[in-house]
């Protein structure tokens, strides 16, 4: 693995400074000895196990739910069905979606999916509440299914009552382009496959119930979220419900909202008086919880035969699933990021989001952004072979250039600043694209059963939207600095990061910084972590904190000096206070905790103004095998730009993690349903989750292009290597069977897949 890390500064920062410095991760140590605090892992006295009863049919009418044998079974405690919770329905989680598709949290009256829970069945051990629920029988009366978003746009079937359609979210036209000017135009109709999260760890969730508080040990990707939805639907005051997250094993989007299953655990805990927790299986994970992307698009693109683009077409027909989680929002963010990193005159989009009896569509890493590079990616490879040029010029010929920023798009989104040529370059020469090309050829002309192709993606995300986050950095009694933050780990070396922040604004080295997260009770706000932005809103929060605790000690550091705090100065390079002029009267953080009347602390709610935009380059070289159809990838070189790094080495992991992910899209992963709604990969031996076999070593590099819009000039890292590398993987693939007249093929391009488009060529 080759990359190029970066050790640059950030604004503000001391000459010694330890950020841009790649720092080993804190969070490990405890991980790898086996000590991580997972909810499945803790330790409660009268523990009761919760397994739920899921419905076999896709779509139909409950007639009836037969629990009486479970209940007599040995262990059990308890059998509940929607009207024995005493819970109202849930409401769509967005105001705008369509009003009739509210969702119980059990079934009750129809089922709309496979995997639906309609029954939970309470008891003393997991055992006996999974032999128990087998025992419960759910008689449903089938009712059509519809599976496709072409069946559901059809509204053959309508899956809510009080509806004449299946739509819950649409994005009318602002009005319709003209390409008949245009010298050359294309037009695809694109599928951009559903796939799972697939965490290393499921949904877990504890909840125990105690003299009216309810506590709940959460695996979620926000700790706040989290409370208020439990408390929602409980109908109790967030003051009320606790809840903790520690160590999470992955959430890639899926765990950013509170669960049906997990509302109904923290009500099991307060009907029964006794703590409950659930551990969902790995197929309960796969085929009833959420899954991302799986949007249909038709890109229609125009131009001049020299390369320039100058109308752009996109259609989408979102699939949201059974109930409108996050899915039908998702096209929005691909209008934001439509036109990708082209400068387009004329643009035209539409949505519409509609239900189908399949599992809910929910955030995924990437969230609607991948999406819209996919679609703009594959129009620009399909425009460059119409007129007979070069994909990667006809990009360069299109570019918003850098001296353009800010920049604001046909639609209506504003980008604070861009390099696209530069990550271009810096990735053509990385990979030697010229000499690439020169190779590809002689295997084409020699017929050589191993064809290459070469994927050129060049992308552009929004991070850091919304919101804002908590931070509060206090210096107790010894010395020490306690750093509390609203956002929640998932994984990715907020901890780390977190204490290179402190360290760089008080001049402490990081073993003197402890960071605590997870608890509603001693935080009082925090965010969702989603949407990359973590770093420049709870990192910013960080540093703001940070920098109000030095002008609170520097008052205390005054009265130890007996001079006036404005004549004190901090000194950020070895971590003290002292006069003007007379360094070697300094007094230590530990000496001005001493002398403090009680702990001194700084309090940050730091928010964004704008999103943010990071870019880059994806090239994939795939080796594809035409006799079998199976394509290998042989290089992947990612030239990423997130502004200002802090620590290169956690940035690179998130690119690593990103690139396997949209190389898995590519190539493999997919979850699917046969012609009823029954889901045909359940299982990690059906659906092919990514592994270290499938995909190569990375050429990684940073470009840094720092952010007007937050004091460290940073943007997300945290999904940039899932943008580009999804619509690079595509690309290499289908060029490789550019000699056999094939243009396009969707996702994923399986070896079945290539090998039916060839013998159909």
């Amino acid at each position: 693995m080759s990359e190029t890390i970066p050790a640059r500064g950030i604004p503000g920062q001391s000459s010694t400074s330890i950020l841009g410095n790649a720092v080993l991760r804190r969070e490990d140590a405890t991980l790898i000895r086996g000590r991580g605090e997972y909810v499945a892992n803790q330790q409660f006295e009268d523990l009761l196990h919760a397994h739920f009863v899921r419905s076999t049919t896709a779509h139909g009418t409950i007639l009836s739910v037969d629990a009486d044998e479970a209940r007599s079974m040995p262990g059990v405690v308890a059998v509940y069905t929607a009207d024995d919770l005493g819970l109202e329905d849930r409401k769509p989680p967005m105001g705008f979606y369509a009003k009739e598709a509210c969702r119980s949290l059990l079934a009750r009256e129809r089922v709309r999916f496979v995997g639906e829970p309609v029954a939970v069945v309470v008891a003393e051990t997991a055992y006996q509440a999974a032999d128990a629920a087998e025992a419960v029988w759910a008689d449903v009366d089938p009712l059509p299914a519809v599976v496709s978003v072409d069946d559901a746009v059809a509204a053959d079937t309508v899956l809510f009552d009080g509806r004449s359609d299946n739509v819950m979210w649409e994005i009318p036209s602002t009005g319709a382009i003209d390409f008949s000017g245009c010298e050359a135009v294309v037009t695809e109709r694109l599928w951009n496959s559903r796939v799972a999260a697939v965490p290393i760890e499921t949904r877990v969730v504890a909840a125990a119930y105690v003299d009216g508080k309810l506590t709940c040990w959460a695996s979620s990707q926000g700790t706040h979220g989290f409370r208020d939805g439990v408390a929602e639907s409980l109908d109790m005051e967030p003051a009320d419900v606790r809840v903790l997250v520690k160590d999470i094993g992955g959430g890639f989007g899926a765990k950013g909202m509170v669960s049906e299953e997990e509302i109904v655990v923290a009500q099991l805990a307060r009907l029964l008086g006794r703590p409950v927790r659930w551990v969902e299986s790995r197929t309960e994970n796969l085929s009833a919880y959420v899954h991302g992307r799986a949007q249909g698009q038709t890109v229609t693109l125009g131009g001049t035969r020299d390369g320039r683009v100058t109308h752009y077409r996109l259609e989408i027909v979102q699939d949201c699933g059974a109930y409108p989680k996050y899915g039908p929002f998702l096209p929005e963010f691909t209008r934001q990021l439509a036109t990708g990193v082209y400068d387009i005159a004329n643009v035209e989009f539409s949505a519409v989001s509609v239900a189908t009896n399949t599992a809910p569509i929910c955030a995924y890493r990437g969230a609607g952004r991948p999406e819209a590079t996919a679609a703009i990616e594959r129009a620009m490879d399909l425009f460059a072979v119409e007129i007979g040029m070069d994909p990667t010029e006809v990009r360069r010929a299109n570019f918003v250039a850098p001296e353009a920023f800010p920049y604001t798009t046909p639609t209506g989104t504003s980008m604070d600043c861009g390099d696209y040529e530069g990550s271009l370059d810096r990735a053509l020469e990385t990979v030697d694209y010229a000499g690439l090309r020169v190779e590809q050829q002689r295997r084409r002309d020699a017929g050589d059963p191993v064809q290459m192709g070469i994927g050129v993606a060049t992308y552009v995300e929004i991070t850091g939207f919304g919101g804002s986050e908590y931070a509060e950095v206090r210096l107790r009694s010894d010395g020490t600095v306690l750093a509390s933050t609203g956002a929640t780990p998932i994984g990715t070396g907020h901890h780390t990061t977190w204490a290179m922040l402190v360290a760089d604004r008080l001049g402490l080295p990081l073993d003197a910084i402890e960071v605590f997260h997870g608890d509603t009770e001693a935080i009082p706000t925090g965010n969702t972590t989603g949407g990359s932005r973590s770093v420049q809103i709870a990192g910013s929060a960080m540093a703001d904190a940070s920098e109000k605790l030095v002008e609170v000690a520097r008052e205390a550091a005054a009265d130890l000096l007996e001079a006036a705090p404005a004549d004190v100065v901090h000194d950020r390079e070895h971590g003290a206070f002292h006069v003007a002029g007379t360094p070697s009267m300094a007094r230590t953080w530990a000496d001005v905790a001493g002398a403090a009347d009680g702990e001194l602390a700084g309090l940050s709610d730091h928010s964004q103004d704008g999103a943010t935009f990071p870019f880059g380059t994806h090239v994939v070289v795939v080796e594809l095998d035409t006799e079998t159809g199976q394509a290998v990838i042989d290089r992947v070189v990612s030239v990423d730009d997130s502004g200002r790094i802090v620590n290169p080495l956690l940035a690179a992991g998130q690119i690593h993690g990103g690139l396997a992910q949209g190389i898995a899209q590519g190539l493999m992963e997919e979850f699917r349903y046969d012609e009823d709604g029954n889901p045909q990969t359940t299982n990690l031996a059906d659906y092919t989750a990514v592994s270290t076999m499938e995909v190569p070593s990375y050429e990684r590099s940073f470009m840094e292009t720092p952010t007007p819009r937050n004091p460290l000039g940073a943007k997300g890292i945290g999904e940039s290597g899932s943008i580009g590398s999804t619509a690079a993987v595509q690309s290499a693939v289908v060029d490789a069977l550019a000699p056999y007249g094939i243009r396009h093929l969707d996702m994923p391009m399986t070896p079945e897949r290539v090998w039916a488009a060839i013998d159909a060529s």
